[in-house]
């Protein structure tokens, strides 16, 4: 594996989790799957994401997901999911990832409650102890708490974060936010605003449709970076209907069947997760077989 000085740069692909058909992780499959996406074309994988349903997972099950990716690509390739409800649990998790080489670590912000920004600093100082690169994740949607460029500005300034998923899908922010904190790495959150931040400045992409087309996504993310438009607005064009379910509740669901219908099932999500509608499904599927025919990969 290639060596990273920033190893949280690049393509980092938050991974879906291969499900047997009884609900059991099926680890052999999630190992096979990492090194696949790393050699076509992507950096490195993030486990225990959203993506990868690590709120239904238990403790150990969480543990070996991440040992596993960690095996299978180099623990320097290896984001770890670090988010909890509790900052002494996200620390742990963090100190779990330090202990079995990961390059870097992606952190929620207290999400039990609308927290304020004083609990907010404190949460990033605790799980900070541990020692390990942290890349926070914004995502206002979900969890009520908005990492603004200021509050991210002084998560920075005391050297508590290395870079953010932006989530917000605002390409403004990645202005702000090097106008702040010059030196925060901007981290493209969401697959449907990967030109617009890449046009602004981010370095890296937590991404989640190279699952399914690593190849395809690749190309374009690099040279969306090289603001390459001649080569990236038309790949962006045929990807974006695909790369939009990324923005929605379902993208767990709709990123499995893409990924089953290119050939790689990952199998079922667990509960509270429902399959999509008929509607949801032949959406999905009409989208990933017209990029097929269009040959991407």
């Amino acid at each position: 594996m290639i060596e990273r000085d920033k190893p949280w740069r690049g393509i980092m692909v938050a991974t879906a989790l291969p499900m047997r058909e009884d609900l059991s992780v099926d680890l052999d499959a999630y190992g096979e799957h990492c090194r696949w996406l790393v050699d076509n074309g992507c950096d490195g994988v993030v486990p225990n994401g959203s993506l990868g349903e690590y709120q239904t997972l238990t403790e150990q099950e969480r543990i070996s997901v991440m040992e596993t990716a960690v095996q299978a690509v180099g623990g320097q390739n290896v984001m770890a999911g670090a988010g909890a409800y509790g900052s002494g649990e996200s620390r742990r998790w963090a100190e779990r990832a330090r202990d079995a080489g990961c390059g870097s670590i992606l952190l929620l912000p207290p999400n039990a409650y609308r927290a304020d920004e004083r609990a907010v600093i404190e949460h990033y100082r605790e799980v900070a102890e541990a020692g390990v690169p942290i890349v926070a994740y914004n995502n206002p949607y979900d969890t009520k708490v908005d990492l603004t460029p200021a509050l991210l500005a002084k998560l920075y300034e005391e050297g508590l974060v290395v870079g953010v998923k932006e989530f917000t899908g605002d390409p403004r922010r990645a202005y702000e936010i090097a106008e702040l904190a010059p030196g925060l790495d901007v981290l493209i959150g969401s697959d449907d605003a990967l030109l617009e931040l890449a046009l602004a400045g981010a370095v890296g992409w937590i991404a989640g449709y190279p699952n399914a087309l690593p190849v395809s996504n690749a190309a374009l993310y690099h040279a969306a970076l090289a603001h390459d438009l001649e080569t990236a607005l038309p790949l962006y064009r045929k990807l974006h209907p695909l790369l939009r379910w990324d923005a929605r509740t379902e993208f767990v669901q709709a990123i499995k069947l893409s990924m089953e219908i290119v050939g790689r099932p990952a199998g079922p999500c667990r509960a509270p997760r429902l399959p999509l509608t008929d509607e949801m499904a032949a959406a999905v599927r009409a989208a990933t077989e017209k990029a097929l025919a269009e040959g991407l990969r």
